[in-house]
């Protein structure tokens, strides 16, 4: 099995400065109790703290954010006790208001596990989303992560209830996502990805923010397109640690 030892601390610690060294301001954690968003009881995401500036409001720190954010999440609540899913945790994320997009945030992602965490490339697995009605299918982040060096056959493209983030309420901004996957056997990795295995654990997950969902059920285009992006720590520190689950960390 894979791992190199590795504390909370200094996760937290490594993927904050990895990203103010590419120009993002880092950002306090919010309340548990969410300010911008009435649709959730509890703050479910680090996105909804920046709701209004997912929306197009101008941000004080810039474009460019980073944070770590406290989440309580029940809507997974029958799967809590697994070996990966909490109710309580800690995602680490960054964030693009209108700047960059799928490009650099896939990119970010990559050079993270791979440099910062020296995660082997071949120990990853990668979902994009398949298309429907109401967006299509994303080819675009397919061919960026085949460009860095995933086989194709690590390239899975998964429906709306697999590779689509959002909204955390009725309506919001949401869209397409692309998720990371670490394969956690002992055993050499196999050559395609399946997403059913339970032996590929997902780690980080990127959204593409660009539509927001009305009332009525219709996914409109949003004024700027958005990253946001979920990293937990948690399962992280898990496979860093070299544990079997999350409580053992």
């Amino acid at each position: 099995m894979y791992f190199i030892y590795m504390e909370a601390s200094e996760l937290k610690e490594k993927y904050i400065e990895f990203f103010k060294k590419h120009n993002h301001k880092e950002i306090k954690n919010s309340s548990l109790i969410p300010e911008n968003d009435p649709t959730v009881l509890f703050t479910t995401a680090g996105m909804h703290p920046l709701v209004p500036y997912l929306s197009g409001q101008k941000h004080l720190q810039g474009k460019r954010l980073v944070n770590i954010q406290r989440c309580i999440r029940t809507g997974d609540i029958d799967e809590v006790g697994d070996s990966v899913h909490l109710t309580f945790f800690e995602m680490l994320g960054n964030w693009s208001l209108g700047d960059y997009f799928k490009g650099d945030a896939i990119k970010y992602s990559f050079e993270f596990l791979t440099k910062e965490l020296k995660i082997p490339a071949e120990k990853l697995g990668i979902s994009v989303f398949k298309g429907d009605k109401d967006a299509p299918r994303d080819e675009e982040s397919a061919k960026i992560w085949i460009s860095l060096g995933i086989p194709k056959e690590r390239v899975a493209y998964l429906p709306k209830k697999d590779n689509w983030w959002g909204p955390a309420g009725i309506t919001g901004p949401c869209g397409p996502d692309t998720e990371m996957f670490f394969w956690s056997g002992e055993e050499k990795p196999p050559k395609k990805f399946d997403p059913d295995d339970k032996r590929w654990i997902e780690i980080w997950n990127d959204v593409f923010m660009q539509y927001n969902k009305t009332q009525e059920g219709k996914y409109i285009p949003l004024k700027q397109k958005n990253v946001d992006t979920g990293m937990g720590v948690e399962r992280t520190i898990a496979i860093l640690q070299g544990k079997s689950t999350v409580f053992e960390t």
